[in-house]
């Protein structure tokens, strides 16, 4: 199982960070927040390789990581608003 917390990783993380500044769930809602996580977008469950994977990487703020993505993971329907006040997702019933 891959270290998350060590030398490598903090390295990583910092350096895509660095080049991927904003969260890609706020930026879809018309928000410009800062991101502090990068997010395994297919849960890597230990595999090395998908944990490495930085095409399997997003910029997330924390409060986006902790509730809109933790929801998609539990399989939970969460629907999504943009400034107007409208579904961002258009197959969204409404």
């Amino acid at each position: 199982m891959p270290k998350p917390y060590n030398y490598r990783w903090q390295k990583e993380r910092k350096h895509f960070l660095a080049n991927n500044p904003l969260c890609v769930y706020c930026m879809k809602q018309a928000k410009i927040t800062t991101a502090t996580v990068v997010d395994h977008i297919v849960p890597h469950k230990g595999d090395d390789n998908l944990f490495w994977d930085a095409n399997n990487w997003q910029p997330l703020c924390k409060t986006c990581h902790d509730s809109v993505k933790q929801s998609e993971e539990r399989g939970s329907v969460r629907t999504a608003y943009g400034v107007d006040g409208l579904p961002i997702d258009k197959k969204a019933h409404w």
